[in-house]
């Protein structure tokens, strides 16, 4: 595919707007590719896929434009189409611009240093080293560094994985059983998902495996009270419901109307009547209190930096500070209390994070176990043992790219005495 000079002024212009970090990433190109309804599915494809390449490499890059010639913006775009598409496919370039960029992509980059190759703010990278050395950190930042795949979760009261996993090869979309999951999908070459019968029927779920153990550690037994506390648009949520078999009662609370929205028509497809959403205002809200003491468990998904995550979202990293961390920080462990207050005698706590930062993890839970005698860790090999997970880990889930093969997850099991 030759990429004519308007496209490479196209993926500068919204390059500039993304390197902002005024918003996530796959919304500010979702609003430019509307913005501009001229842009086919092979140059969104495009545009999409060199500045997500800059995103996962901005540290390279940024190092590799010091050199050459122009608006180090348009060098940044080069760089980003070159490694999506190839130079020769960019069209319109002076030759000053083809011999630096041919040299530039000449460049052996696992010869650069440690801190370039990991593509992480300063910050981030120092943190990392600090606590798991210089090869690890590399070995995670690396494995961050590549596209996530595809994973579904198969919803059990309507399908199940084999004759899921059938179906899926006769459209032909190959794709492979997930080690930890035991309805978890993973597909090999991503498909148009919507337009699939499984997807409209409400079959098969997008859930990374990391999100759908983190779903059966929590437990959900048919006929219980169990309340989603930070329930987002639902994909916990979703499968909660269905290992509760359609039964019970299973609350979906959240601060964002917006995000409870996005679970409206998911929940239709998954045919569950046993999920109640619920718009609160903050962990303290009425609706939160009146349940206090009743709940049988209570998954506690807690904002967070999101930097387990890196894979679908590489510009998190650059958007995130310490200072924002230190301030979720506050708000997580808030959250936790507040959720504490709905669990039962003899109930389960699980807090739960996306994040690979022991302060928004292990930390948090220490200072709740500090302050709470009336509850206690549960070691997670003990809870992997009872829900036949074949994962080794000790007190906590610790779920990492490089090792799992998914997002980057932590959660804790606490339960309150009887």
């Amino acid at each position: 595919m030759r990429l004519p000079p308007a496209i490479i002024a196209s993926t500068e212009e919204v390059l500039r707007e993304v390197l902002r970090f005024t918003g996530p990433a796959d919304s500010t190109l979702s609003r430019y590719f509307r913005e501009h309804p001229r842009l086919g599915g092979r140059e969104r494809g495009v545009i999409a896929e060199a500045v997500y390449g800059l995103l996962r490499n901005k540290s390279v890059y940024t190092n590799f434009v010091e050199s050459g010639v122009g608006p180090m913006m348009r060098r940044m775009t080069l760089l980003g189409l070159a490694d999506a598409a190839g130079v020769d496919a960019l069209a319109g370039l002076s030759e000053e611009e083809r011999v630096w960029l041919e040299r530039v992509m000449q460049i052996d980059r696992t010869t650069l240093p440690a801190a370039l190759r990991a593509n992480l703010p300063e910050w981030l990278f120092a943190k990392l080293v600090e606590r798991d050395g210089e090869a690890a950190t590399l070995e995670l930042a690396q494995a961050m560094n590549r596209p996530a795949p595809l994973d579904l979760r198969v919803n059990a009261i309507k399908a199940d994985r084999a004759a899921v996993v059938a179906e899926l090869a006769e459209a032909p979309i190959l794709c492979e059983a997930m080690p930890y999951a035991p309805l978890g999908i993973r597909i090999i070459k991503k498909p148009a998902l919507q337009n699939l019968p499984l997807f409209k029927n409400g079959s098969i779920e997008v859930q990374d495996e990391g999100s759908q153990v983190l779903s059966q550690i929590v437990g959900a037994k048919r006929g219980e009270m169990i309340v989603d506390f930070c329930a987002g648009a639902g994909g916990k949520t979703l499968s909660l419901g269905a290992a509760m078999r359609n039964t019970g009662r299973l609350y979906a609370f959240d601060v964002s109307d917006k995000r409870l929205a996005k679970l409206k028509p998911r929940l239709a497809r998954s045919g569950l009547s046993n999920v109640h959403p619920v718009a609160i205002a903050h962990e303290n809200d009425a609706k939160v209190k009146r349940l206090a003491g009743k709940i049988d468990r209570v998954l506690v998904d807690a904002p967070c930096s999101g930097l387990g995550t890196l894979r679908r979202n590489p510009d998190v990293k650059w958007r995130q500070t310490p200072q924002a961390v230190a301030e979720l920080n506050e708000k997580q462990l808030s959250i936790l209390n507040a959720a504490a207050r709905l669990v039962k005698p003899g109930g389960r706590l699980v807090y739960a994070t996306c994040s690979i930062l022991d302060e928004e993890n292990e930390g948090i839970v220490a200072q709740f176990l500090a302050a709470r005698e009336d509850f206690s860790l549960r070691p997670m090999h003990e809870v992997l043992a009872e829900q036949k997970i074949d994962l080794e880990m000790s007190d906590y889930l610790k779920l990492l790219p490089h090792k799992h093969q998914t997002d980057g997850f932590f959660a804790a099991v606490l339960e309150r005495k009887k």
